[in-house]
């Protein structure tokens, strides 16, 4: 529907009689459906929430690019309401820009996701956007050529301070008020522009991300305050960050181990997580939950509602492999049968699983709502390594008596499993209209 009703505004736009040539339009439109097309073609599904934050910071580039060169052509002619839209605009636009690309950094891991601060940084960042807030100000009552680039400037700056302190845990939330601060660019470029499709669009886009970062940091138990200004994301020195946690005793499982207990399971929750999406696991979690449902097991997955590193992310992995929607629950909705569920196997899920959030009043993440894992009565863990996830808060979950460890890339373990478990089960690797039962 949104790709509908852009193409309508985009032809709308383009049969206007202002356009005096067609030439460089059609170049600039050649060269964004190649960056767009290659986005979508190489980028994989695990890759969903680096792809959000690319087009975040391309929108509000172009946001902020038009708001300059509206700026130059019209300074002598605005009106005061259009000149605060415009400089409204260019703020939002270019801090957007810098702050989606040090998302996406963080994301893809060119940049620590571990939250980079210094002290003041705080005062720094708000002296910054004061800063930045006078200058436009200064240009609404007195356009200044040199003085508006210092406004480019510090937006710029103020993007880049203000997302690198913050860790990993609240890059989802990040990446929707991005989104939010994006939309609000485009409307106010619509204000500049006289364009109505734009200030539609772009208030829309605005308030879904806002209310979508608040929608979020309930789900964390965080507030905005604390996702801005509070570093969250640093890693817990009193659990893990000095290498206690492979001190601690864990139980590791070998996949028939793995794949006996689920034979003999009645009901069986799958919980997904990031570790489930960087494997590209999906497809094989399916064939092991299809496995098991053929088997006369009850198997549903839990969703958090942050799990993953987008609102979503894990919905839309699990509908990419076929999954049946009435087999995926909600968290608030499936919390209550943990206690009554034979095994919960957790594919690459750290904090949202993690006890300390109820029991840890020290802990970073403590009152943040968890899917309840550790009342089933048996838990198998696939993950790769002991590291902490993004909040660098030790998961107790993984050091109960009832938790076995599968170590592990979460598509080979899978993979094991299944093979493990007994031939009345489809061959790994087979289509669903290939499969029979013995």
């Amino acid at each position: 529907m949104a790709t509908v009703g852009m193409v309508l505004a985009v032809a709308g736009t383009l049969i206007q009689r202002e356009i005096v040539d067609y030439r460089p339009i059609l170049i600039a439109a050649a060269i964004g459906a190649m960056i767009g097309g290659s986005m979508a073609i190489f980028m994989p599904m695990t890759k969903m929430p680096e792809r959000i934050a690319l087009s975040h910071a391309f929108g509000a580039l172009a946001a902020g690019l038009v708001g300059t060169a509206e700026y130059y052509a019209l300074s002598t002619s605005l009106s005061t309401f259009t000149a605060a839209a415009l400089m409204f605009e260019v703020l939002l636009g270019f801090l957007t820009f810098t702050g989606s690309l040090m998302a996406f950094g963080k994301l893809q891991g060119i940049l620590p996701s571990r939250p980079s601060v210094f002290p003041g940084q705080n005062m720094v960042n708000l002296a910054l956007f004061t800063a930045a807030v006078l200058t436009a100000v200064r240009l609404i009552l007195a356009p200044t050529s040199w003085l508006f680039l210092v406004l480019i400037s510090l937006s710029l700056v103020f993007g880049v301070l203000l997302v690198v302190p913050i860790g990993g845990a609240d890059m989802p939330t990040v990446i929707s008020l991005l989104n939010s601060y994006a939309g609000l660019s485009g409307a106010a470029m619509g204000f500049v522009l006289g364009n109505k499709a734009l200030i539609i669009a772009g208030a829309l886009d605005g308030a879904s991300g806002f209310l979508l970062s608040i929608i979020m940091s309930r789900a964390m138990n965080r507030s905005f305050r604390n996702v801005l200004f509070g570093a969250f994301g640093q890693v817990d020195v009193a659990a893990g960050a000095t290498g206690e946690s492979e001190q601690r005793p864990v139980h590791a499982a070998a996949p028939d181990e793995a794949a006996m207990l689920l034979e003999s399971a009645q009901d069986v929750i799958i919980v997904p997580g990031y570790g489930m999406a960087v494997a590209q696991a999906q497809h094989r979690i399916k064939e092991l939950a299809d496995a098991l449902v053929r088997n006369g097991t009850q198997v549903r997955y839990a969703i958090h509602p942050v799990a993953g590193r987008m609102p979503g992310h894990m919905n839309v992995l699990l509908a990419e492999a076929d999954v049946p929607y009435d087999q995926i629950v909600d968290m608030d909705e499936i919390n209550r049968d943990f206690a009554q569920t034979d095994v919960a196997l957790v594919i690459g899920a750290n904090d949202v699983t993690n006890p300390a959030a109820r029991t840890q009043t020290d802990s970073p993440i403590y009152g943040m709502p968890i899917l309840d894992v550790s009342a089933a009565r048996t838990i198998m863990v696939i993950k790769r390594g002991m590291s902490p996830g993004f909040s660098g808060v030790e998961n107790e979950l993984y050091h109960l008596d009832k938790t076995l460890m599968l170590f592990g890339d979460a598509k080979n373990v899978a993979t094991d499993v299944l093979r493990e478990l007994p031939r009345t089960t489809t061959p790994v690797g087979a289509r669903p209209t290939d499969r029979t039962d013995e």
